[in-house]
This record gives C-alpha cells, structure tokens and sequence, in this order.
C-alpha cells in the first residue's frame, strides 16, 4: 500500500536531486544569516555549493527519463557505447566531430528524443533519450568546450519535429 499516488512519486523521483540541494541552500543561507564567525563562513561556503548542486539537479530534472526505452548506453574511457535490439555501436569521444539532439512529434506514445553523434570520419551513432543509462550522455557532454546544454533542454520539451546542435567540433577550433 503506497501512501503517496505514482504520479507525484515520479515528480520527486525526477527532481530528488534539486530538492535536497534546495534543502541544503536555504538551511545554509538560513544559518548564515543566525550566525557569526567561523560558522558563518561555513555556511556561506555550502550555500554556494547548494546552489551549484541545485542548478545541476534542475538541469538534470529537466532532460528526458533514461529508462523505459530501448536498448543501453554506456561511457566509459571517453567511448560512447549504445547496445539496441537492431543494433548500435561506439564512438570515441576525443573523435567527435558534431552533436545534436533530434525530436519528433510523437509525444508520450513513443520515443520522440534522440542523441545523434558523428564523428570526424562521418560514422553516426543515433540513441534514443530514453535508452537505459542515457543521463551518462549528458554527462559526456562536459569534456566538450563550448557544449549547449541549454539546447539539450530546449529539446527536451519540444513537442514538434526538429533538430539542436548541441555541439560542433569545427567551430571549436576555429
């Protein structure tokens, strides 16, 4: 017997990490604002650290679920690997060459996020957002200079057919 219905479950499941850092901001701001010294600077320091884990905890909340589509994603050594039931395959990420995001207008009913990789060779290697492990992307993104992560969020609440670099290699460098 559950106490608490599935929907709301879910909402605290998706935003667990900014709520505690939420908790941790506003306790720590509250205790600088009560004390002095030492404990004060204390408090100051895991305020700021609060608040940069909530903005990664909001930023997390809200990309796609990584679970209840196909196939599996890993990274692991700067290799991007994908294991689907037709397929997948593994791009390096030092090779990268583009990142993007595509969307569909399917909505709920079916997988409508999807990671594209290209590598400077031109090989592509597509995964669903909601392939097992996908936040691992999201991750991998950080070793990319100038990544748009505010395009990944975009993306993810797009309900129409369309495409968001994420990253390109060639403007990097030039």
């Amino acid at each position: 017997m559950s106490f608490i219905r599935p929907e709301a479950a879910d909402f605290l499941k998706k935003w667990r990490e900014a709520l505690i850092a939420g908790v941790i901001l506003l306790g720590s701001l509250q205790a600088a604002s009560a004390t002095s010294g030492v404990i004060n600077a204390l408090a100051w320091v895991t305020a700021l650290i609060g608040a940069a884990l909530f903005v990664e905890g909001v930023r997390r909340a809200r990309l796609p679920r990584d679970s209840g589509g196909v196939g599996v994603v890993e990274v692991d050594e700067r290799q991007i690997t994908y294991l689907g039931p037709l397929g997948g395959g593994a791009l390096s990420i030092n090779e990268l060459a583009r990142v993007k995001v595509k969307t569909t207008n399917l909505g709920p009913a079916a997988s409508d996020f999807f990671w594209e990789f290209t590598d400077r060779a031109g090989q592509r290697l597509t995964i669903p957002g909601d392939a097992e492990n996908a936040a691992a992307l999201f991750d991998a993104l950080t070793v990319l200079p100038g990544a748009d992560y505010e395009a990944v969020i975009k993306a993810s609440g797009s309900t129409e057919k369309g495409e968001f670099l994420v990253w390109d290699g060639a403007r990097v460098s030039s």
